[in-house]
């Protein structure tokens, strides 16, 4: 079958090649009202389909930006199975999909660069989630073209970043509960690594304890993968050798769940025997059994906020510096799986 063409179109039209291209490249005030109707009339009924290689070729602009996600170290597909990220993605691709862009997704292996990629495909920008080796951003400095960093403290005048403040989200959570007469209070974690999300929550557990006089038990951090499994399994533990814990602050509200599934399973009721915090507030933590208390950061509008910090960027040509990190807000929400000790 003939791929229709701009020509095909004008001939329709009954316009030059030159005015098509201004209707369909989005600079339509260089044409009259009357042609740009025409033209669009035309395309419609030729069901015309832009060939975005070839004016990838012409303008040197793919209209293509990677987002890559990070893999667990047994290859687990986190968008499936974290609602976070496809919260994420959701809001980064109404974004981009607005602005006529196109999302390619991909996960980086450990070890794996992103160069390779980035030039095979002649992205215009990328936006990266989570934290990798330092070898991985220095790859990335060699990429000549815009790229916005999600869940990193990685600050440098090559990136821009979209965060929130993990400390303090941390630190709310843990006073929530200590405002609420909880002394013991467990954390349920995924690995703590240096300058990450995880290792900032950790520190704000750690400085409301410290502020409130309570002392900080090293045996009452329960950390491993960020999954609803380990939830579960640190909520057994935590059923059958700390009998003294009220309440549990999980640093996703994936984990969160699965605390809260596992005490059940032991045995244990949440808030009646022991209290619950999670952090996100993916769609599904006002549906869980309990509604679960959170600290909610928008992980929609967060997309949002990237993909518009890329787009801004891809549209800069002056050769401006990344502007300071955009921080987001953080709330918490507070429903029913915090119970107020006497």
């Amino acid at each position: 079958m003939k791929r229709i063409t701009i020509r095909d179109v004008s001939v329709k039209a009954g316009v030059s090649t030159a005015a098509v291209s201004y209707v369909l490249n989005g600079r339509e005030g260089k044409v009259s009202p009357e042609t740009v109707l025409k033209v669009r009339r035309a395309a419609e009924e030729l069901n015309y389909i832009p060939d975005f290689s070839a004016r990838s070729l012409v303008n040197n602009k793919s209209k293509l930006i990677g987002v890559v996600i990070p893999q667990t170290e047994d290859r687990k597909q986190l968008l499936l199975q974290n609602p976070f990220y496809s919260e994420l993605i959701c809001g980064i691709e109404a974004r981009l999909r607005q602005s006529g862009y196109h999302m390619i997704l991909s996960g980086v292996e450990k070890g794996e660069g992103y160069l390779d990629t980035s030039m095979q495909r002649n992205l215009d920008g990328a936006i990266i989630t989570g934290i990798y080796q330092e070898s991985f951003y220095e790859d990335l400095k060699k990429v000549r073209m815009p790229i916005v960093l999600i869940d990193s403290y990685i600050y440098d005048s090559h990136f821009h970043v979209v965060g929130i403040d993990d400390e303090l989200g941390g630190y709310m959570a843990t006073k929530h509960f200590i405002d609420n007469g909880h002394t013991n209070i467990a954390l349920v974690t995924g690995l703590i690594r240096k300058d990450g999300v995880v290792e900032k929550r950790f520190l704000g557990y750690k400085r409301a304890l410290k502020e409130a006089g309570l002392f900080y038990h090293p045996d009452y951090v329960f950390e491993h993968s960020v999954t609803y499994e380990y939830g579960q399994e640190a909520a057994h533990l935590i059923a059958a050798k700390h009998p003294e814990i009220t309440a549990v602050f999980a640093t996703s509200d994936l984990m969160a769940m699965g605390v809260m599934r596992g005490l059940r399973d032991a045995g244990k009721q949440v808030p009646e025997h022991v209290s619950v915090i999670g952090f996100d507030d993916i769609s599904v933590a006002r549906m869980s059994t309990p509604p679960l208390t959170t600290i909610m950061q928008d992980t929609i509008a967060r997309g949002i906020t990237a993909a518009d910090r890329l787009l801004t960027a891809i549209g800069n040509t002056d050769g401006e510096l990344p502007a300071e990190p955009t921080i987001m807000p953080l709330t918490l929400v507070d429903r029913d799986t915090v119970r107020k000790l006497t």
